[in-house]
């Protein structure tokens, strides 16, 4: 089961499921229904009202809700979907059958933080590993990299800026604090979901693939 498959890395999680022979079928929770895929079933839900949602039986979920506070509007907005829209939706699927979980958190996630962003993604982090999955994977990407006109989403020219002073400083820059393809996150993030047990957390540099 994929939840926020509309954004860079759930596209990314679908089209790789989708495409993986071992998979029997995928289950993605959308805000709005997109093109149907072969194997692909869709459900559009209420993010927000995922605790009084039924959804059907699963074996793991893939987490990839998220939104940015000028999006939201409000800092109490964005904690509604990066916090507890993601803690409901993984609470659903573990009523559902799900055994392990992987969720796309963010760099520097910590609930112990002073910045606003973090603590949230912190937050949220230890409310998910508090359901008690099987398995419970968070990846913390730094800046992603991919094709957002794909979903038509407004051009953000400084982060096209920010990509191609990456792509110069490649070679100085951490390896946690470089551009990273969502591809390589959405591969990372199924794999590691598919083995083993206990909680583990992937930093960005952890999730590099390809170069930029």
């Amino acid at each position: 089961m994929v939840a926020g498959a509309s954004g860079l890395v759930g596209q990314e999680i679908v089209k790789q499921l989708h495409a993986d022979p071992y998979v029997a079928q995928v289950h993605s929770l959308v805000r709005k229904l997109g093109p149907e895929l072969s194997g692909v079933t869709q459900q559009q839900v209420a993010f927000a009202n995922m605790a009084s949602t039924n959804l059907p039986s699963c074996d793991t979920v893939l987490i990839a809700l998220g939104t940015t506070i000028k999006t939201a509007g409000s800092k109490q907005a964005f904690a509604a979907v990066d916090l507890d829209a993601v803690v409901a939706t993984a609470a659903a699927a573990k009523k559902a059958g799900a055994r392990a979980v992987g969720v796309v958190s963010a760099m520097g996630a910590s609930a112990a933080s002073g910045v606003f962003y973090s603590r949230t993604k912190g937050q949220m982090e230890a409310a998910v590993a508090a359901l008690g999955f099987e398995r419970t994977v968070f990846v913390r990407p730094s800046f992603l990299a991919g094709d957002r006109t794909a979903l038509q989403q407004a051009k953000r020219p400084g982060e096209a800026v920010a990509l191609v002073a990456m792509r110069w400083l490649n070679a100085v820059i951490p390896a946690n604090y470089r551009a990273v393809q969502a591809s390589d996150v959405a591969r990372t993030l199924i794999a590691a979901t598919a083995q083993g047990r206990g909680v583990q957390i992937l930093l960005s540099g952890d999730l590099q693939g390809s170069q930029l």
